[in-house]
Order: C-alpha cells, then sequence, then structure tokens
C-alpha cells in the first residue's frame, strides 16, 4: 500500500512514523487512519523495527479527528448506528494496536495533540515533548464524551486521577511545561531538538537485547493491569527464564565484566 496520509522511513532498527498531513495539522482523516491499520497491521510480523518513533510533519503531532472533512459532507462517521460503531472501532483499535505492538512507541512531540491526537500520543509508550506542545481531549468541547481511542485507560494511569478528571471533564489544555511536572511527558526540551532527543532514546533502546526490549514492553503494560503483585511477578519470572534460555545473558555478563556496551545477537 502506497502512504499519502503518513509517512514511514527506516533508519536502521528504527522506524520513524510521521502524521503527514500539515496543511490540516495532521488531522485524522479516513484515508490517514486506513494507512495507519495498514502499518500497525505490518508491524506486528516486521522483525527488523525494533522501536518506533512517531511525529507530526510541520507545526504540529496531531490535532484529531478532520472536522472540515466531516463537514464537507462526508459520510466518515456512518449513516446509521451500526456504522459509527464500525467507523469509532476502527480509530480506537489504532491505539490498541500501538499498545498490543512489540515495539516501543516514542512519541515526539511539537504543537498540539488534541483528541485523536492527544490518544495516539497516550497510546506511545515514552511521550518527549518539544516547548511548542500543548495537549487536550478535545473530543468534549465539540459534543462528545471527552473518553474516546483509550483516553480514559491511558490518562489516569499516566498522570493520576485528578488531574485526569480535570483534562477530561473542561477539555481544557496542558502545556510542555505542566505536562512535564504531572509525568504526561518524559522529557522537555527545545521544539529543534525534539528529533534528537527520540532518536537518542530510541538507540538507548537498541543498545538493549532484542527479546528483553519486547518482553519488557510486555511486562510493563500487563503489570500495570495486573490483579496483584503475584500476578506481575509470575509475568516477570516468565520472562527473565526466556532472556536466559535465549542466551542474552552470557553476552550482556561478558560485557559488563569487560567494561563494554553488548553486542546483542539480532535473534536467539
Amino acid at each position: 500500500m502506497a502512504y499519502e496520509a503518513i509517512e514511514v522511513r527506516k533508519d536502521g532498527a528504527i522506524t520513524w512514523l510521521t502524521l503527514n498531513r500539515p496543511h490540516n495539522l495532521n488531522a485524522l482523516s479516513a484515508q490517514m487512519v486506513a494507512e495507519l491499520e495498514d502499518f500497525l497491521h505490518r508491524l506486528r510480523t516486521d522483525s527488523t523495527t525494533r522501536v518506533v518513533v512517531m511525529q507530526g510533519a510541520g507545526r504540529a503531532f496531531c490535532a484529531g479527528l478532520d472536522l472540515k472533512e466531516q463537514n464537507r459532507g462526508s459520510t466518515g462517521l456512518g449513516t446509521t448506528t451500526t456504522d459509527t460503531i464500525e467507523v469509532q472501532r476502527r480509530m480506537s483499535d489504532l491505539t490498541v494496536a500501538m499498545h498490543r505492538a512489540p515495539q516501543p512507541f516514542i512519541a515526539a512531540i511539537r504543537g498540539p495533540a488534541a483528541g485523536g491526537g492527544f490518544a495516539l500520543a497516550l497510546a506511545c509508550d515514552v511521550r518527549i515533548a518539544g516547548e511548542s506542545a500543548r495537549f487536550n481531549a478535545a473530543f468534549i468541547r465539540i459534543g462528545l464524551s471527552a473518553c474516546d481511542m483509550g483516553v480514559s485507560y491511558f490518562l489516569p494511569r499516566t498522570v493520576g486521577s485528578s488531574v485526569a478528571y480535570e483534562l477530561l471533564l473542561t477539555g481544557r489544555f496542558i502545556n510542555a511545561q505542566r505536562a512535564l511536572a504531572t509525568g504526561l511527558v518524559s522529557e522537555l526540551v527545545p521544539d529543534a531538538e525534539v528529533e534528537n532527543a527520540a532518536a537518542k532514546l530510541a538507540q538507548d533502546m537498541l543498545e538493549t537485547s532484542p527479546l528483553g526490549l519486547r518482553l519488557t514492553k510486555e511486562c510493563v503494560g500487563m503489570s500495570i493491569d495486573a490483579g496483584s503483585l503475584e500476578q506481575a511477578i509470575a509475568i516477570e519470572d516468565r520472562n527473565q527464564v526466556l532472556c536466559v534460555r535465549a542466551g542474552y545473558i552470557e553476552e550482556g555478563a561478558r560485557a559488563f565484566l569487560e567494561k563494554r556496551k553488548p553486542r546483542f545477537a539480532a535473534r536467539a
């Protein structure tokens, strides 16, 4: 599938995924949703990509749903309740696919990440913000519920319930400085440094073993939802045994003793 609304660029084991509708602040159109679906479907079996960096072209990360497309008489949201449910699920399945993908996602954010763009940013595992970044659950300001595309799942787990309620019940914007203070983003840098910061973080991830990186993302996601300490530890124990049996610990220990970076095999 040839992409137009997104751009995919591979840099070794890092894949750069750019939302590429800068003239509309990278708003989510039907075409962009379809292209993201295709990319995420292919990603699950892409053994050459170990980390994905998501960013927006131009001055925005993503302004959310393309309301201009809807106002032009498009039936993009469906003409019946059943149609609308199917359209809604296609959008929300994007964040589910990102969450389930074996590769960590890094969001490199400049400008607004609003509505569906906020959801995409939250579905990433790590968020790095430029000084111009700002976020809001715009859905509630256009007559919808603020809880959309996984926002009600990710946001309270990221910033706690009080800040989550504030943002969801009002649709207020949160700027980059407050986003850093609340833990919504893990790093705040000048706009010009966002890509470099994301690339450095991705490179740090690539210095780990392929299996260890994949299982760590899986384990953190499962442990957040674990019903008990014992359930979380059971997953941790399984993952450590798998990494040991794969042979990565031998190179890791040798590199530590020799005071060098490990050279992990691509596959064990």
